[in-house]
Parts: structure tokens; C-alpha cells; sequence
């Protein structure tokens, strides 16, 4: 990857939407070579795929919550099983497995408190867990998709 490749990156997670002839200009490519550069990372993994990011509270899911979980389960097969069965909640935003004092972090959006509690009971009720904290976002203050990039010219964005 060059610093045209990260000058593409930039503008594509500012706006996926970019017309393909724009995007080309803004990164100083002909539309071919920069389509080119795209498929290549998309075929490489690099770009995983292009989103719409919605706004949670406008569509009703205005409450972010944050999830710590402790275990004492540290096999393969219990992990898998958890893994799958919390990554299918439509609610489950992100998931990790950490290091350190909790096991599990998950970012979990709903409607209000009474539905991450139902998100909440079907949780325990799934799995043996030593310890279940969660903690309400009151303010979202930053939130980015972006992945920061150095590029030497930035000024060109």
C-alpha cells in the first residue's frame, strides 16, 4: 500500500459515496488506475466493505451501553459458543475478547434500559458468567469509522 493507496483510503471513509471520477481527481489519478487501486484492496481485505452509518437516535436506538464480562471459561469450545451466540444479538455492536481484569467488552445499542435488560437476562440465562458490569453512555463526545492514515499530503484531502 502507497501514499496513493492511503490518499483513497482517506476520502473513501470520509464519504463512500465519492464518484468514482471525483475521488480519482481529489487523489491525482486517472479513473481507471484509481478503480484499479480499489478493487485491489477490496479483493485484499483491506477495504472490508462500504456502510451507511445511521444515526442510532434517529431510528430509535438512542441508548449505547457498554458491557463487561468475566469468566471462568478459557477453552476453545466455549468461547466459540459464546462468540457465536453474543455476535447474533442484532443489538451487539461491537464485541472483544480482552486482556487483563475482564475477559469480554461489548458496545450494545437498544431503545432504552428496559431492553438491555431483556438483552441483559438472556445474557446470564445463556451462559455461566463470575461477572456481568455494564455502563451507560451518557454523552457521546467522539465516534469515528475512520482509521487514521499518515500520508504525507494530507493538505490535498
Amino acid at each position: 500500500m502507497d501514499a496513493i493507496d492511503r490518499k483513497i483510503l482517506l476520502h473513501l471513509q470520509e464519504d463512500a459515496s465519492l464518484q468514482l471520477g471525483e475521488l480519482a481527481k481529489r487523489v491525482n489519478l486517472s479513473k481507471t488506475p484509481c478503480w484499479r487501486r480499489i478493487q485491489k484492496m477490496e479483493k485484499s481485505g483491506i477495504i472490508r466493505r462500504r456502510v451507511v452509518l445511521v444515526d442510532p437516535a434517529k431510528v430509535g436506538q438512542p441508548q449505547t451501553v457498554f458491557v463487561w464480562v468475566k469468566t471462568n471459561q478459557h477453552n476453545a469450545r466455549w468461547l466459540q459458543e459464546f462468540a457465536e451466540t453474543v455476535s447474533a444479538f442484532p443489538e451487539v455492536m461491537e464485541f472483544y475478547r480482552l486482556s487483563g481484569e475482564w475477559d469480554y467488552m461489548i458496545r450494545v445499542v437498544v431503545p432504552d434500559v428496559a431492553a438491555y435488560d431483556r438483552f441483559y437476562k438472556t445474557l446470564i440465562k445463556s451462559f455461566d458468567l463470575v461477572n456481568v458490569t455494564s455502563s451507560f453512555a451518557m454523552e457521546e463526545i467522539k465516534f469515528s469509522t475512520a482509521i487514521p492514515l499518515e500520508v504525507d499530503d494530507v493538505d490535498e484531502r
